[in-house]
């Protein structure tokens, strides 16, 4: 079961203190409980993973001078506050400053759990993409895990839920979609993160030499065998071995590598002295592998071994939401790499990140970035299209777009500022800071003008 969230609760009034914490502790977040601000306020830095709830009106340090407080620190950690009914105003520009939400007394069970649940979530949500920002630094590869798409958010948490647990896992997904990316990271976010990470292409060795390469073998054990070589397996040993394109492995080793997973020992060609090996084995396959007949001759008791945990890479067209913001990384990273300028997203370009169903998943998106930065890409729409070029550049295009979104997404809501928030994920703050930017008046949209 995983750990309880924690809630920040500050309430100076001892009865309504008591009854708060018992509505979030049945709801199941882990409450933190302060009679004042100011001790509230120690106990958080800018990782603190939870929420937090303040009534406004205490002595000494009020609510709203937390609220001011906490935004210095951090100003994305959520804040809830609880008024009066003379606080509400109070309340509402707390909100336009960037306050979470706020909830009037006497306030029912419901609206204070709905409130922090929404709240955690986005909590979640802002420092998992922190890690991710900081991951960019390393590998490549790593962009893969960036985005927002609920499936990746799911894929996210799962490993990080089982990285410490000693479980083989199954990775399942297109060519391309980044199989290994999630094996490194199990790897990288567990104890074994010190040990080595041990990566096979099953389908990309002949049998006459697999079989070596994953046992190793003894000198003498065959003709050219002059020296001792140790196995993947073994070489893998206190860290994690990635077996690529598992269902390519031919059957005869299929027998060998499921005793070494029943029995965590290996005996090298040319001898019958097994080794213990400590080791967490990923197994990745292109096919469907519960599939009988995509399974072909893999070993169904080989499977059902390998299948502790099944981890599902989704392809690219069933994240279309993160196709910019990967784009957006690789041209970047593609331009410094060849020292050009940024080629600015013509509408053409646009239309086809949107719409390509993308076969070869993120691989395939990182090499049209490539091209794109290189000049290789047709940047200019055919002119069958009628697609008119944008005056500006990319800023100014980006502003248009962005202004568009938010007039459709509160046309969409009829004008309720909650809805249209949670709609395109920003903050209260930021949210009204681009209404103001870009001369929208949320108003018009509460009767369903066009704006």
């Amino acid at each position: 079961m995983s750990e309880a969230l924690p809630v920040v609760l500050v309430e100076d009034d001892p009865d309504m203190r008591a009854a708060t914490a018992q509505t979030l502790e049945l709801a199941g977040y882990q409450p933190r409980v302060f009679a004042a601000a100011a001790a509230a306020l120690a106990a958080l830095d800018a990782n603190f993973p939870g929420v937090v709830v303040s009534d406004i009106r205490m002595p000494r340090l009020s609510g709203l001078q937390l609220f001011e407080r906490i935004r210095a620190l951090d100003p994305d950690l959520p804040v809830i506050l609880v008024t009066g009914h003379g606080d509400v105003e109070l309340a509402v520009s707390a909100l336009k400053h960037g306050a979470y939400d706020f909830i009037s007394k006497p306030f029912a069970s419901d609206r204070l759990v709905e409130a922090v649940h929404r709240a955690l979530e986005k909590r979640t949500l802002v420092l998992e993409n922190r890690r991710l920002r900081a991951a960019t630094t390393g590998g490549a590869d790593d962009i893969t895990f960036l985005g927002d798409a609920p499936a990746m958010r799911r894929l996210r948490a799962t490993i990080r839920q089982i990285a410490d647990a000693d479980v083989d896992v199954l990775v399942e997904g297109e060519t391309g979609s980044g199989k290994e990316v999630v094996a490194e990271h199990l790897h990288r976010w567990s104890r074994r993160a010190a040990r080595p990470f041990v990566a096979l292409n099953c389908g990309g060795l002949p049998e006459s030499v697999i079989e070596s390469e994953l046992f190793g073998h003894e000198a003498g054990a065959f003709t050219g065998a002059q020296k001792r070589r140790v196995g993947r397996i073994e070489h893998s040993d206190g860290g994690t071995l990635f077996l690529d394109e598992i269902e390519s492995m031919p059957p005869s080793l299929q027998v060998k590598l499921l005793r070494v997973l029943e029995t965590r020992r290996v005996a090298p060609l040319g001898t019958n002295e097994d080794r213990a090996v400590d080791l967490r084995v990923v197994a990745a396959a292109k096919v469907d592998l519960s599939d009988p007949a995509a399974r072909g001759d893999f070993r169904s008791d080989l499977y059902y071994r390998l299948n502790v945990v099944t981890l599902r890479v989704p392809p690219l067209r069933e994240r279309r939401e993160d196709v910019l913001l990967l784009f957006g990384f690789f041209l970047r990273r593609a331009s410094q790499r060849f020292g050009r300028p940024q080629p600015d997203l013509t509408a053409a370009a646009r239309t086809h990140l949107e719409t390509h169903d993308w076969p070869g998943n993120v691989r395939e998106l990182l090499h049209f970035a490539e091209r794109y930065a290189l000049g290789l890409e047709d940047q200019a729409p055919p002119a069958s299209e009628g697609v008119a070029e944008a005056e500006g550049g990319l800023t100014e295009r980006v502003d248009r777009f962005e202004a568009d979104l938010i007039r459709a997404t509160l046309r969409e809501s009829g004008g309720d500022v909650r809805t249209t928030i949670e709609k395109l994920r920003l903050p209260r703050k930021t949210f009204y800071d681009k209404l103001k930017r870009h001369g929208i008046t949320r108003a018009a949209f509460e009767a369903g003008d066009a704006g």
